[in-house]
């Protein structure tokens, strides 16, 4: 398998030359945001707000790190089940989100707002936090601070390793990978 390196923010001739089950490495700057964060943003939104952070192809990561050890940027940063933000990730595609790393399958409406925004969903392995945390190189608090471990914050990664599970065509890995040793 031939490495595939990608930036965040993502950029739509990137997006449109992963395929479902790639192995990507990530660096640039992503986000990271979960049930609570989402929640508020869902409120701001609700109101008429802005939300504290700019969604147009950038790269949300749902995952809440432990407490940073002495002289690291973050602590362990493994991913959290996606499924838990599917009721707001549509409306978060629509207006320009562009990807979404968590772990775990997505409802119907995640997958058809992946199609018809030409976004992509990645997985990164779960029970790996201490690894991942490795590919973080700075980690700063942007939003929802006293959300704690929910808080939005503003990631620099460096070779963030993930697997492409729906690609903008719909191709769906937790749908084909079965069929291949099905028979």
């Amino acid at each position: 398998m031939d490495r595939i390196n990608i930036t965040a923010p993502l950029k739509d001739e990137e997006i449109k030359k992963l395929h479902a089950g790639d192995m990507v490495y990530i660096s640039g700057v992503i986000y990271t945001a979960r049930d609570a964060a989402h929640k508020r943003m869902q409120e701001a939104l609700d109101e008429g707000r802005d939300l504290p952070l700019d969604l147009k192809d950038n790269v949300i990561y749902y995952m809440g790190p432990s407490p940073a050890r002495e002289g690291r940027p973050i602590g362990s940063a493994g991913p959290t089940t996606a499924s838990r933000m599917d009721k707001y990730a549509p409306g978060l595609l629509d207006l320009g989100l562009k990807g979404m790393i968590g772990k775990g399958k997505r409802s119907a409406a995640v997958h058809e707002a992946v199609v018809r925004n030409g976004c992509v969903y990645f997985a990164a392995v779960g029970g790996l936090g201490a690894v991942l945390s490795k590919s973080i190189v700075s980690s700063e608090m942007i939003a929802y601070e006293d959300l704690g471990t929910e808080a939005i914050r503003k990631l620099t990664v460096k070779d963030f390793p993930a697997v492409v599970v729906i690609d903008c065509e719909g191709n769906d890995l937790y749908e084909t990978a079965p069929l291949k040793y099905r028979k």
